[in-house]
């Protein structure tokens, strides 16, 4: 069963009908106890950094999502912020991260100082080769963003994706069972559709 974690931030309601579309499971969880039978599972985000570690601390969640991820292996797909939370920290904040996946959010004028935030619309993505999330889009994949932000990976092993907005930038990441994208799949028209199926089947 995918399980979208509902602490009150991201769009829910979005996935849920992507999910719908694609005849495949999916239901919401407020509580730990509704998290803990997850199979698959979406940490969606929207909004500041430090607002949605904050919010999540206060689910109740956060240890079930601990043990699930990190002792059961189960897959993990972080959405937007809820990408940027899979890092040890952000400098739009001051609150530590999930600490899943080795690296931390940057500003992304930390890339180019003249770029126009935030980085908003369609932009083209390069998945890294072999990435099982972007299974049929190697060649076509485009996808909506939203965001001042980005993940900068520690290693390069965990670069998922890159896209290029003044600057190449990672706009994926992976480390093992961990997935992240920064950009909306929910709001991406068909290689969104794709990407979250290929999640399902992961």
């Amino acid at each position: 069963m995918i399980i979208i974690v509902d602490y009150g931030l991201g769009n829910i309601r979005a996935f849920l009908n992507a999910f719908k579309l694609l005849n495949i499971q999916v239901r919401t969880a407020q509580t730990a106890e509704e998290l803990s039978d997850a199979t698959k599972i979406i940490l969606p985000g929207v909004g500041a950094f430090d607002h949605a570690m904050e919010r999540l601390d206060e689910s109740g969640m956060r240890g079930t999502l601990d043990e699930l991820v990190l002792d059961r292996r189960v897959p993990v797909l972080g959405v937007c912020v809820g990408m940027q939370m899979l890092g040890a920290s952000s400098e739009e904040g001051e609150r530590a991260g999930l600490g899943w996946v080795a690296g931390r959010v940057r500003k992304l004028h930390a890339l180019n100082s003249d770029l126009r935030l935030p980085h908003m619309g369609w932009n083209d993505v390069r998945p890294t080769e072999g990435v099982e999330l972007f299974e049929g889009l190697e060649n076509d994949a485009r996808f909506y963003f939203l965001h001042s932000f980005y993940f900068a990976c520690e290693r390069t092993e965990n670069v998922a994706a890159v896209a290029n907005y003044g600057a190449e930038f990672s706009c994926a990441v992976r480390a093992a069972n961990i997935y992240g994208v920064q950009f909306h799949p929910e709001k991406s028209h068909h290689c969104g559709t794709r990407l979250l199926q290929n999640f399902a089947a992961i």
